[in-house]
């Protein structure tokens, strides 16, 4: 399979939108606060903002990653694209251009916090998640280039 990254397209809002609203539906622990046009509206913004890169595969888009600046907001692949280093390389791509990168992921998420730290992110900080709207505990994960 060949994997593709690229900066995503106003076009891509939809299969960005069905991944990331896909995540929501497949985890019990997860709320689903937004309907699914909500979510692809969501994400045509993060788009707009050229947050956005995505992985292409012969099957279309699979996955992809919104950054502003040294924040990522959200890495998210299809449920059939998982574990095949997809994210990493996604995550390798934001690293190539920050020295220094955080995020946020929730404590339930267990499969995300062990992908980051085996990635090289250190936990920085952990809250109740009265801060973000699915009100669910999250951590803090930094990342330092080796010469930042």
């Amino acid at each position: 399979m060949t994997v593709m990254l690229r900066p995503a397209r106003s076009t891509d809002a939809g299969s960005t939108g069905e991944i990331l609203h896909g995540f929501a539906r497949e985890n019990d622990w997860m709320p689903e606060l937004y309907s699914r046009a909500e979510t692809i509206a969501f994400c045509g913004q993060m788009i707009d903002r050229n947050w956005v890169t995505v992985a292409e595969t012969e099957a279309g888009v699979v996955g992809f990653l919104a950054r502003n600046g040294a924040e990522i907001h959200s890495l998210y692949l299809d449920a059939r694209s998982r574990g095949q280093g997809i994210g990493k390389c996604l995550l390798d791509n934001a690293k190539s251009s920050q020295s220094e990168l955080s995020l946020f992921t929730f404590q339930a998420n267990t499969r995300a916090c062990a992908f980051y730290e085996r990635n090289g992110f250190t936990e920085a900080a952990r809250s109740d998640g009265a801060e973000n709207d699915e009100k669910l505990p999250d951590v803090k994960y930094t990342w330092q280039s080796k010469g930042a």
